[in-house]
């Protein structure tokens, strides 16, 4: 099912389970090396952040990998930025040019501005399970949030490209991490983040903070300046571009 990878990869390909992280998480436990890498043509009851459903149809690339690292907290951070970044590069390499492909903290990829992909970070046992969904066939429609697909916005590619890329992209990124630290991998987020220096909207468990996006901090937290009531620093949200009234503070 999988192509040739990188020797850190460890690939158990499945046909479907409910969750690829469920299913990663319950190796991590069993004490699987690190690089093992779950892969599913489909998954019955994908998630994403907070609980949410991942719609995760045929065609489209569902994956959760283990990680090891000793860096604890400053580890998830930076996995999941790398992902992120490698994620982008493989949606980039099938699709025509002209569409921009850019991140939106904390979490997603988007094409032109709709949603293509997320990650999903989770700890078992001083173990980091990173799960990843790229719709590549497929979206969903009717979704809150605008979704697209690399197929949808006129790109091609196979699932095998699609992970093929990803791979090689994340292992040369994790290996900067732990080589040179968080640095090189915030600079390059940041360079291809969404709404940097203009002005966002942060659900932050049901409060609604606008201010202007002004950098992300060391530790991957987003720092939004909020002119008189002072410059806040966010670990966790739900970012939206169009400016909204506040409820609260």
């Amino acid at each position: 099912m999988a192509p040739p990878l990188h020797a850190f990869y460890r690939v158990v390909a499945l046909d479907e389970v409910a969750s690829t992280n469920d299913e990663a998480l319950t190796r991590a436990r069993a004490g699987v090396p690190e690089g093992t890498l779950v892969i599913a043509r489909r998954q019955s009851a994908g998630r994403g952040r907070r609980g949410r459903t991942w719609d995760s149809p045929e065609g489209n690339l569902h994956l959760s990998l283990i990680l090891r690292p000793a860096a604890g907290i400053a580890a998830a951070v930076a996995a999941g930025f790398a992902a992120a970044l490698a994620v982008r590069g493989a949606i980039v390499r099938g699709l025509p040019p002209g569409r921009r492909v850019e991140l939106k903290w904390p979490n997603d990829v988007l094409i032109d501005g709709a949603k293509a992909a997320g990650i999903l970070i989770e700890a078992a046992d001083g173990a980091l399970v990173l799960g990843v969904g790229i719709n590549i066939a497929r979206h969903p429609e009717g979704t809150p949030y605008p979704a697209t697909s690399i197929h949808g916005a006129g790109g091609c590619g196979t699932l095998d490209d699609v992970l093929s890329a990803f791979c090689a992209t994340f292992k040369a990124l994790w290996d900067t991490f732990l080589r040179d630290g968080f640095g090189p991998l915030r600079q390059e987020w940041l360079a291809n983040a969404r709404g940097l220096g203009e002005t966002v909207t942060v659900d932050v468990e049901g409060t609604r903070l606008t201010g202007v996006f002004g950098d992300i901090a060391e530790d991957g937290a987003l720092i939004l300046d909020r002119g008189a009531a002072g410059v806040k620093r966010i670990t966790a949200g739900d970012v939206s571009f169009a400016p909204a009234a506040e409820t609260g503070s």
